[in-house]
């Protein structure tokens, strides 16, 4: 019991440090000082107290301080948090218009395209709680056939019955398809200014082609002091690992 208590009070007492530490953080940056508040809400990570709002305040700092790489790491991990939030994903895409690199994605085609264009319109939190929600129209309609003193009620409900199990196993498909991918992705962002991607796993490798800081990579494999990388254009090559950060 003494052991309970012990960790409640250090986690609240914790809690209010971060509050404290993230209104310290976003005074600051109203001032102007965004190195200082870039190392408040720095701090309020090291101690383990991960927020999408903390990270897209920090994107914010590094942003206004001309650095593209942490602004885009650091916006890139509140999305993780809170998928599609139109805030992160507009100021995202200014940062990423001071990256160097132009990384033209493959596109999809046939029923690749069409699957990754459906699937991949909501984040998989968002195709469960559509599971969620399909189940309980389900339930409605089921109380709703169950209780039906006509013939033509019974056949709305049954018809709506069927609408909402097909709504159901889509938002499941989709959900564990999206949450598959998503865990396949093992996304970075290069932070050394220039850097040169090897066709092999070492120093003495012809150079395959140059990266330059900002730019969004996904790695495939560890090898030593390399990583395999691809890009969104489907090139591929070996980056030395303490060039590149990686977002999950």
């Amino acid at each position: 019991m003494k052991n309970l208590i012990y960790i409640l009070a250090l986690f609240f007492t914790l809690q209010g440090w971060a509050q404290q530490e993230f209104e310290k953080g976003n005074e600051l940056y109203r001032q102007g000082k965004y190195k200082e508040a870039a190392e408040s809400y720095e701090s309020i990570l090291k101690n383990g107290q991960e927020s999408a709002e903390v990270y897209f305040n920090l994107g914010n700092a590094y942003y206004k301080m001309n650095k593209v790489a942490p602004a885009i790491y650091n916006y890139e991990k509140s999305l993780l948090l809170k998928p599609n939030d139109k805030d992160t994903e507009i100021n995202l895409d200014y940062a990423r218009k001071m990256t160097i690199d132009n990384i033209e994605a493959v596109p999809q085609v046939g029923f690749s395209k069409m699957l990754y264009n459906f699937t991949g319109s909501y984040h998989y939190d968002t195709w469960a709680w559509a599971a969620i929600g399909g189940s309980v129209f389900f339930l409605l309609f089921f109380i709703g056939y169950y209780f039906s003193g006509t013939t033509l009620l019974k056949r709305v409900f049954f018809v709506a019955m069927l609408v909402a199990l097909v709504a159901i196993v889509v938002s499941v498909l989709s959900a564990v398809f999206v949450k598959s991918e998503s865990n396949k992705e093992r996304p970075a962002i290069v932070f050394d200014e220039v850097v040169s991607v090897k066709s092999e796993p070492n120093e003495t490798a012809t150079d395959a082609f140059i990266l330059h800081e900002g730019t969004k990579v996904f790695v495939e494999e560890t090898l030593g002091n390399y990583k395999k990388i691809q890009l969104e254009d489907d090139s591929e090559g070996w980056i030395i690992k303490d060039a590149i950060r990686e977002i999950k």
